[in-house]
């Protein structure tokens, strides 16, 4: 598999910037929980000399391509076929207590977008699998064939905010009894056809928010995201620090709540004396969510949307104490 033409990673500059102070010293570990192309892993290794790369990635694609562009640093890399919730089993799998780096580069690759056979593009007609890791999983085809009607409905409006939710689910269940869907130019085409004129004539393709609804559910990926943050925060050493691109807001609200979460004190507001059990257990990087200049996104279109965080853990907080709240 070529490496090449290289993917320019995202916001690459400042995320190095952001994870320096905990990666710029003596076997240091940064645990890129996804992967892709191994960009972001690429510049790191590049940048800080003795640091230690543990790259996961669902997708085996991503891991096979990446064992190859970051071959040249040997030892200093590690490769899993893993979801990014797993950090903490694939932390104790190498006999690693901690990480001092973990970075989260959220959403479907570019270089999924770009494969035909993934069924993740609603500009190309293929087959409508969307599975990231295709080794295990149900597809888009299946949920569209056999999901319930209010099903469909949910996933559409919760996870593609489609006003025209029920237009389509509608067509979609009658269009499914005559022929079951396997490939995306019929349902882009069924999409268009279901909502009105005037909402196809702004916002972009129509088949956007059906296709992140289907792509979001066929890899549950807000509920491995809900795990994930916290799994790994508590797997960050004192003075780790952990960096969160996500792509669309679903995913910054999980990530802005835990991180809000972990960095408050849990004690009422007039409590004159904060105990060392309630103290906050990280520090914010970022006073809100940061996104691309208007350079990056003119070199890098897909930084356009793009919501930035990052926390450096600041304590360790005692497994019995209570984080009731954090998956809420």
């Amino acid at each position: 598999m070529s490496t090449t033409p290289r993917h320019t990673p995202v916001l690459a500059d400042r995320v190095l910037a952001l994870l320096a102070p905990a990666l710029d010293q003596p076997n240091a570990v940064l645990i890129d929980a996804t992967l892709g192309h191994g960009g972001h892993s690429e510049m790191a290794l590049n940048t800080f000399p003795q640091l230690t790369v543990i790259g996961l990635d669902r997708d085996l694609s991503a891991v096979e391509l990446s064992t190859q562009r970051l071959a040249p640093f040997g030892s200093r890399v590690v490769l899993v076929h893993a979801v990014y919730d797993q950090i903490p089993e694939v932390l104790a799998d190498n006999n690693l207590s901690g990480a001092q780096g973990i970075l989260f580069d959220l959403g479907v690759s570019s270089m999924q977008l770009d494969e035909p056979e993934r069924g993740f593009s609603y500009s190309m007609n293929t087959f409508l699998d969307m599975r990231m890791d295709q080794s295990r999983g149900i597809t888009a085809a299946e949920v569209l064939n056999t999901y319930e009607p209010g099903q469909l409905v949910r996933i559409l409006r919760s996870f593609g905010d489609e006003k025209f939710a029920t237009r389509i689910v509608e067509r979609v269940v009658r269009e499914r009894t005559l022929e079951p869907f396997e490939y995306s130019a019929r349902l882009v085409e069924l999409i268009r056809d279901a909502i009105p004129a005037a909402a196809r004539r702004t916002g972009g393709n129509p088949a956007k928010r059906t296709f992140q609804a289907l792509r979001i559910e066929v890899n549950s990926e807000l509920t491995v995201l809900e795990s994930a943050i916290p799994r790994a925060i508590d797997s960050l050493t004192v003075g780790g620090r952990i960096v969160a691109m996500s792509y669309q807001s679903l995913e910054d609200k999980i990530v802005k709540r835990v991180f809000t979460q972990r960095s408050v004190a849990n004690v009422p507001h007039d409590l004159p004396v904060i105990p060392d059990a309630a103290k906050p257990e990280l520090k914010l990087l970022t006073r809100s969510s940061e996104k691309a200049t208007e350079q990056e996104i003119a070199q890098n279109p897909r930084s356009a949307s793009v919501r930035l965080r990052a926390a450096e853990r600041i304590r360790i907080q005692d497994l019995s104490e209570n984080r009731e709240g954090v998956a809420a």
